[in-house]
């Protein structure tokens, strides 16, 4: 069932203003179309994510119905690259983007059109530039040095290197949790030295397609990434005149957020959609080959995953209840507030398999791992919970089981699971 469909005692959840992707049945939070518990018996084991591909597919038609036609859509496989997820979330996008060779074979494998697979990346091996070439996919340049081990690969594989140059721009995509751009950076070629790189390109005889700029992410004010889009678009279009061929390549980067904490508001994606239709009209005659791309992670994959783990321990400590549970930091290291928060916030979260109780308390939910940092939940309302009871911790489909570290102190790898 999904979560557009009405079922028979399901109710919204109440638990945060933002989570209403999710039903309740039954007393229990519905991922994928079943009750938690049932999901949790089939996985098997807890703790695990669950991805709701209903959710992915209507993430996607959503985005459709609000970009101007024509404007490509690309999945950074970066946010959740878990082999299922990036097949399914292949046959809803225009591309994928990869920032490794070991993603580049997932995105292969999953049915990826090489023609539409980006490579980008401040680090990438001579090997992997290699690799890139000989499966025809778009490699964004990041440094000078590339240059050179694509064009001896070229030669000797007898494969032209595709490449598109990834700009550091002089300017950042304001309000983001994640600047990208402007000021120094690993990531990419600064503006001012793009002329003389377009120059070497042209003269090793790579097959320049265009440019990729990503000022920034996890951005929730529309007006902030209307400026930085038309700023690159601006930006490319002055590059444009040094380059060796016509672009034909723009991608304009994402920064399209998701909301995770109290106060937070949803992205309002129509002022972004016309202003993609103006920088559209305009590129139809100043860049007319080009194709517009936007890149999107985590406002693809991440508001259609939970984490759950179940609790095997309630403690009263000076008053204040800890609900001990068989997984933590180890595997969503995001949700503890030690990737990327400055001010740890909590993600929100409920107690799965009694959503709708209405008995409720202050408690903190806390993983096994002998560490004060293993906190998933400081201090929050919710259901009156003990062992046995499944902990669930929302937007949790980008950023987690893969940028977290499962090897700490021996622990389990999670489980994934695409319901």
């Amino acid at each position: 069932m999904s979560d557009e469909q009405s079922t028979a005692g399901a109710k919204r959840l109440p638990v945060h203003a933002e989570m209403s992707q999710f039903e309740i049945r039954e007393g229990e939070l519905v991922v994928g179309g079943e009750r938690l518990s049932l999901l949790a018996a089939r996985v098997g084991r807890t703790p695990f994510y669950a991805y709701d591909r209903a959710l992915l597919s209507r993430r996607v038609a959503e985005l459709r119905q609000a970009l101007p036609p024509g404007v490509k859509l690309h999945y950074a496989m970066k946010a959740n690259p878990m082999p299922a997820v990036v097949q399914w979330m292949a046959g809803l996008v225009d591309g994928i983007d990869v920032a490794s060779a070991g993603e580049l074979k997932v995105a292969l494998d999953a049915g990826a059109d090489p023609r539409e697979v980006s490579f980008a990346g401040p680090g990438k091996r001579d090997a992997e530039l290699r690799q890139a070439v000989a499966s025809r996919v778009l490699v964004n340049l990041e440094s000078p040095r590339e240059i050179a081990v694509l064009q001896a690969a070229s030669q000797q594989l007898g494969v032209p290197a595709r490449v598109a140059v990834r700009v550091n721009p002089d300017f950042e995509l304001k309000g983001s949790g994640m600047k990208m751009g402007g000021g120094p950076k690993q990531f990419g070629v600064d503006a001012e030295a793009l002329p003389e790189l377009l120059k070497d390109i042209g003269r090793a005889g790579l097959a320049f397609e265009g440019f990729h700029l990503f000022a920034g992410s996890q951005n929730l004010r529309a007006e902030s990434i209307c400026e930085a889009q038309q700023k690159s678009y601006e930006l490319a279009l002055r590059l444009a005149e040094h380059a060796p061929a016509p672009v034909r390549f723009l991608n304009l980067g994402g920064g399209f957020g998701i909301p995770y904490f109290p106060g937070e508001s949803r992205l309002d994606l129509a002022p972004i959609g016309a202003n993609l239709a103006q920088i559209q009209a305009r590129a139809k005659t100043e860049m007319p080959e080009a194709e517009i791309v936007i890149e999107l992670g985590r406002y693809l994959v991440g508001e259609a995953g939970v984490y759950v783990t179940r609790i095997v321990d309630r403690k009263v400590s000076r008053g204040q209840v800890y609900l001990v549970t068989d997984g933590g930091l180890n595997h969503h290291l995001s949700a503890s507030g030690n990737f990327g928060q400055v001010i740890r916030k909590n993600y929100p979260a409920t107690i799965g398999n009694k959503a709708d109780a209405l008995e409720r308390e202050t408690a903190s939910i806390v993983g096994p791992l002998c560490t004060p940092l293993d906190l998933l939940a400081d201090r929050m309302d919710l259901p009156c919970a003990g062992e046995g009871d499944l902990a669930v911790v929302f937007q949790s489909g980008a950023y987690g089981a893969s940028a977290s570290p499962q090897a700490f102190l021996g622990h389990e790898a999670v489980v994934e699971v695409l319901v």
